[in-house]
């Protein structure tokens, strides 16, 4: 669990509302500096208005537009300290995060698993994140 003195920033991305609203509400509670997109587009468009660091994008999968892979390569290629963890509700979501060795997490979840994995994911030191040590489905 996040200790009380996070500063990091973790960008959210999710097109269902009241989803995006439960998770920035748990990050929010835990300390952490929150930005929110509702898509790929308007995510971009908020990292590049932001002049200081993002530490994580946390982003849905499956969203019109512009998937959570998509997005993650593109905010990648600008900001390459930028740790990937990718969320979905569909049982074939997590195909589309192996192929490049992000974090996924299973929705729904619980708020101790979502901030103990972001806990791990932003202090693991392979800032690759090339590993299948993040895939909750083990």
């Amino acid at each position: 669990m996040p200790s009380s003195e996070k500063l990091e920033t973790i960008l959210v991305v999710d097109d269902t509302p009241a989803i995006l609203t439960v998770v920035v509400a748990v990050l929010k509670t835990a300390n952490f500096n929150v930005l929110t997109g509702r898509s790929g587009a308007e995510a971009i468009s908020v990292a590049m208005r932001y002049e200081g660091t993002i530490h994580l994008l946390l982003s849905d999968i499956q969203m019109p537009g512009m998937n959570g892979p998509e997005l993650g390569k593109l905010l990648k290629a600008q900001r390459p300290d930028l740790r990937v963890m990718l969320m979905s509700g569909m049982t074939d979501g997590n195909l589309l995060v192996l192929n490049y060795g992000w974090a996924f997490i299973e929705k729904p979840f619980v708020a101790e698993k979502l901030l103990h994995m972001i806990d791990v994911v932003l202090h693991s030191p392979d800032k690759s994140q090339g590993s299948d040590q993040y895939d909750t489905r083990k």
